[in-house]
């Protein structure tokens, strides 16, 4: 038996592996989405006992640990460069548990999807081998591996409006300015972790296109981010969310010039923790929108 010192080092590394707080934000953004935007009424509890939503966001929380389970599996040697840290406390669960937490998280995500309908376990067995064919495939390459962790991250959060069967153009819109953030981060985190993809033989965009290239790919999608910001301010739905765009723009701009001064690897980590603070505080703006301006109704129940 395990003693307690070694399940809590277990209990850690866990936590470490599926990236615990990455997952308490999806499930605060998909449930915050839920009851301020996509839900009839700002009410806590028929999104509560929403009991098809629950399993939506169970699904999604287990599905998305097992990618993050899948992914470390396939970038021990990388993370070894990239993490050592990280890597170190990662390397309390062997190999052989991960592959078998990998399986069974993929299971009861499906089961979960189930629960739903049919469409939604399709749409989970979708999800699932996306996951596992861009940790063992897409991620080599420059481009498809960029644009598939982007889509993958943004994904859960379809799942909720299609429940809902909640799609208005404000929302498509901030969806293209999150996609564009999210790609920006992706890339910074590229740079960021250039050493352990050369070691690991993944063809990052930073590897094939060398670092300046990389540094203008991203300012060119800050500058993109203008657009759908542009857009936004038009819509009285987004209220005190205007703000957070205000934020947003500052931050975007000190990102872009900071960017293209920073060379280290502990540079491109702050600017990494940045977007990623940024993208925590949008999630939480989403208090602010006045869903009763939101429009349009169009597509089909999971159900």
């Amino acid at each position: 038996m395990n003693n307690p010192k070694t399940l809590t080092r277990k209990i850690l590394s866990l936590l470490s592996v599926i990236r615990g707080y990455n997952i308490l934000v999806l499930i605060a953004a998909q449930y915050l989405a839920a009851i301020f935007i996509f839900s009839e009424k700002k009410v806590l509890k028929p999104v509560i006992f929403d009991w098809h939503l629950l399993y939506l966001v169970l699904a999604t929380v287990v599905v998305v640990a097992a990618g993050y389970i899948i992914n470390n599996f396939y970038d021990v040697k990388a993370d070894r460069i990239n993490r050592p840290l990280k890597s170190g406390l990662d390397s309390f669960l062997k190999q052989e548990t991960k592959l078998s937490l990998y399986f069974l998280l993929n299971f009861i995500g499906f089961g979960f999807g189930y629960l739903v309908s049919w469409r939604a376990a399709l749409f989970f067995a979708i999800y699932i081998f996306g996951i596992w064919f861009y940790s063992h495939k897409l991620k080599k390459h420059p481009l498809f591996g960029l644009i598939t962790a982007t889509v993958l991250t943004i994904l859960p959060f379809f799942v909720i409006f299609v429940h809902y069967k909640n799609f208005s153009k404000v929302i498509f819109v901030h969806a293209f300015f999150l996609f564009l953030v999210i790609m920006v981060r992706e890339l910074i985190k590229d740079l960021e972790n250039i050493k352990g993809a050369i070691a690991n033989n993944y063809n990052t965009f930073p590897v094939v296109y060398g670092e300046i290239k990389t540094k203008k790919l991203i300012i060119f999608l800050l500058v993109l981010t203008l657009i759908p910001v542009a857009i936004l301010y038009n819509y009285p739905a987004i209220q005190y969310m205007k703000y957070y765009f205000y934020l947003a723009g500052i931050v975007l701009v000190f990102v872009a010039i900071y960017l293209w001064k920073a060379v280290t690897k502990n540079q491109f980590r702050i600017l990494h923790n940045i977007l990623k603070i940024l993208l925590l505080i949008g999630v939480f703006s989403l208090l602010f929108i006045d869903k009763s301006l939101l429009l349009d109704k169009v597509i089909p129940n999971l159900g």
